[in-house]
């Protein structure tokens, strides 16, 4: 089955594998007490590559949308979830030789209930101005190991099946109506 969500460049560039143009595999993790050290929301950005790269995010991006941010190079392996219909597919992701803010970003996460999100773009080393997957993979982190020399994480899309429905809570304070 082909996957509608990549872009013609990036099929071709699978098809037929140019010398001269790599696919740039990307993640963001994000979580609501990721703060830069001015006090601002930031993400984890890494790339695959042994070079850190500049590239534009997508106008529907949750954080920093349609601007070029940095992608620090490190070493990680993820396999993508199948493009078939399991009920909630799910990955593994290995971070290797993870710095130490790294770390202290996921302890602070660790602490709250809130989940980390993780979103993959590829790109194109040609072309950096928009991921070639419209829309991205956006996938939760559910389980994570951290140890001295690489993080291993599981991560599945999102379980709309439990979500309760409508995702609005009635309380007696939003609803006085409801009180007797």
């Amino acid at each position: 089955m082909t996957d509608a969500t990549l872009s013609e460049a990036l099929k071709e560039a699978y098809a037929s594998a140019p010398s001269d143009v790599t696919i740039l595999h990307t993640l963001e993790l994000r979580h609501p007490t990721f703060f830069d050290d001015d006090g601002n929301p930031t993400a984890i950005r890494v790339v695959r590559d042994n070079i850190s790269h500049f590239c534009t995010l997508e106008d529907t991006a949750p954080l920093d949308a349609g601007k070029t941010v940095e992608f620090i190079a490190m070493a990680f392996d993820l396999q993508l979830p199948p493009v078939e219909t399991v009920p909630v597919p799910e990955i593994t992701l290995t971070l290797d030789n993870v710095s130490t803010e790294i770390i202290q970003y996921l302890d602070n996460a660790i602490e709250t209930q809130d989940m980390i999100e993780m979103t993959y773009r590829p790109y194109l080393s040609d072309d950096k101005s928009c991921p070639q997957m419209n829309p991205p993979i956006t996938l939760v982190i559910t389980d994570i190991q951290v140890d001295v020399l690489k993080i291993t994480a599981t991560a599945r899309m999102m379980d709309i099946g439990n979500k309760s429905f409508p995702a609005e809570n009635y309380t007696v304070s939003k609803y006085p109506g409801l009180s007797r």
